[in-house]
């Protein structure tokens, strides 16, 4: 399809902000745990639970839209997904059980999901393929502006007005992008009504891409190691607002700073692929994270994680996660052409599935350390890193390699 250079420009910043609507639902709410809490009669660690369940519907999500997006086209799933997150988003706000608030970050989280796998589905449809790559490193842009700004804004809306504003935020932001995208997005694909919705093809679909090695490999060692990110984000708000005793301002500009870790890698990761290949990346970059996650976890079991020790550590461990899960991703997918979006769907199910248990894992302990955060990240590096180990054995012949720096999740 062809676009000048400032309409082209203009809908990469609109698919950007679908992509990033999900993560702003993530980070934003993480410095009002302290104040849920106390107002909902829970444990912050309590708490975490409704971020769990978010992970959980992300997961549950990229399982649903994508034989949707393709059966009734990009846009009426589009809108419909917006309308419920734009809904769950207004219930947030009005919650006053952390039941209640649980299930309505889940039926959020789905909702949230259809503008995440619409927008890569569109970036296919829009953009000439050779230029997907470009396209998707502009979109990992705007998603990387999240957690640097996000986690900063939730942290002065909840010192200054309370918490229950963080969603009315969200649920404005969710208005103003389902706005863009009625007006400004392109009808991009035409619907296949033949496509079948029954569970049978659909898990069928779901098993061949499964039973192929590289993607079992890759997409486990990717999963879990990300899993470690989603412990980060669960924990953090505990560790650094209870055992460090930082205000919710303060843990919004060092969570700022921690992205910075995460999102640097991941861009450098371009640079790394000139000189080694993914297959390369992946093991060196898994070594750093399970190295810096034995020397958290040590630290913190003997009492010696300072503050600024904690910040580099963590520092080091995204940014090996920055590197991991492009490459991981990449790997995953290189073997498809058909199933590839059956491909995508299930490594984000994964993904999600993974983080989501790692995350409730650290919420069901009621810790006034940081150990619980620490030996769960520590365990993702290490996991991933032997299953990594032993499923290369298994690919038979040599490992397909993809374009690392094009992958979007």
């Amino acid at each position: 399809m062809d676009t000048t250079k400032s309409r082209s420009s203009f809908l990469i910043f609109i698919l950007g902000t679908l992509t990033a609507l999900g993560p702003f639902s993530i980070d934003m709410y993480l410095p009002g745990f302290p104040a849920i809490a106390k107002d909902l009669g829970v444990r912050d660690t309590e708490v975490g639970l409704s971020l769990s369940s978010y992970f959980v519907g992300i997961a549950a999500g990229q399982i649903l839209y994508g034989p949707l997006l393709d059966r009734f086209g990009r846009k009426r799933p589009l809108y419909i997904g917006l309308a419920v997150y734009i809904l769950a988003s207004i219930g947030c706000m009005l919650s006053h059980s952390l039941n209640s608030l649980v299930i309505l970050r889940f039926v959020q989280a789905v909702g949230s999901c259809a503008a995440t796998v619409a927008a890569v589905a569109m970036v296919r449809d829009i953009f000439p393929v050779k230029d997907n790559a470009r396209v998707f490193a502009l979109l990992m842009l705007v998603v990387g502006a999240s957690p640097m700004l996000a986690p900063t804004i939730g942290g002065y809306v909840s010192a200054g007005i309370g918490w229950h504003y963080i969603f009315a935020i969200l649920g404005g932001m969710g208005i103003l992008t389902l706005i863009a995208s009625i007006w400004w997005l392109p009808s991009s694909y035409r619907p296949d009504l033949t496509l079948s919705l029954k569970p049978l093809p659909i898990l069928k679909n779901f098993w061949l891409v499964l039973r192929e090695p590289q993607f079992f490999t890759y997409a486990f060692t990717g999963a879990i190691a990300f899993a470690g990110l989603f412990v980060y984000v669960s924990g953090s708000s505990h560790v650094l607002m209870q055992v460090y005793h930082l205000t919710d301002k303060q843990f919004g500009w060092i969570f700022a700073f921690l992205s910075v870790g995460l999102i640097g890698a991941n861009q450098l990761n371009n640079v790394a692929l000139r000189f080694y290949t993914s297959q390369q990346v992946v093991p060196m970059a898994l070594l750093v994270q399970s190295l810096s996650g034995l020397a958290l976890l040590v630290l913190a079991l003997n009492g010696w994680l300072s503050l600024p020790v904690l910040i580099v550590l963590l520092f080091i461990y995204l940014s090996g996660i920055g590197f991991t899960n492009p490459n991981a991703a990449a790997l995953s997918l290189a073997p498809f052409e058909r199933n590839a979006g059956s491909a995508s769907a299930m490594m984000g199910a994964l993904q999600m599935g993974c983080g989501a248990l790692a995350s409730l894992v650290v919420s069901l302990f009621h810790s006034t350390s940081a150990v619980p955060m620490t030996a769960t990240m520590c365990a993702s590096g290490i996991l991933a890193l032997v299953i990594l180990l032993i499923g290369r054995r298994q690919i038979a012949g040599p490992v397909l390699a993809g374009q690392a720096s094009g992958v979007l999740h």
